[in-house]
């Protein structure tokens, strides 16, 4: 693991105090983040998700929804991640019933002063769990996993595009 000095912590003061990142010289660009999870479960619950027979209702419509809620609402979950204005949450959900995985991904967006992955990533995330919860009656082995960010665009960074998977 190669050593960071703290001023590559932008979220760190040069103290090592927690900070809230000071964005208002940047100029507002249009940025988009995507992101992508897997939830995994037996086939069987896997294809009640997919036929839309779990007694407790419309996973996937229900999951959509907790995670747009969850995207538009990370400012007041993740501490030094700054309020945000979105133009756009979408999430999809592929699935593969007889290997008993759900995929799901999210796409952000925003004209603003700091990217979306962090919005983007508490969208997959609040949707996995909400699988979770809405299935777990029927399927405690469920695993969320693989919550990553596959593209992120915008900004002085400009373009992250990880490799094909």
């Amino acid at each position: 693991m190669v050593a960071q000095t703290m001023a590559e912590f932008t979220h760190l003061d040069e103290n090592g105090t927690p900070r809230m990142v000071d964005v208002s010289a940047k100029p507002e660009t249009h940025r988009e983040a995507i992101v992508r999870g897997t939830v995994r479960m037996k086939p069987e619950t896997a294809l009640a998700v997919e036929r839309g027979v779990v007694a407790k209702g419309d996973v996937l419509g229900t999951a959509k929804t907790a995670g747009i809620m969850a995207a538009k609402r990370t400012g007041d979950l993740i501490p030094m991640c700054h309020p945000l204005q979105l133009t756009s949450v979408d999430i999809f959900f592929s699935g593969n019933a007889a290997a008993g995985e759900i995929s799901i991904e999210a796409r952000v967006k925003t004209v603003g002063r700091t990217g979306v992955e962090i919005e983007a990533m508490t969208a997959v995330s609040v949707a996995a769990l909400t699988i979770y919860d809405m299935c777990k009656s029927a399927d405690r082995g469920i695993v969320i996993s693989d919550i990553r960010l596959v593209k992120k665009s915008g900004g002085k960074s400009g373009t992250f595009q990880r490799e094909p998977e």
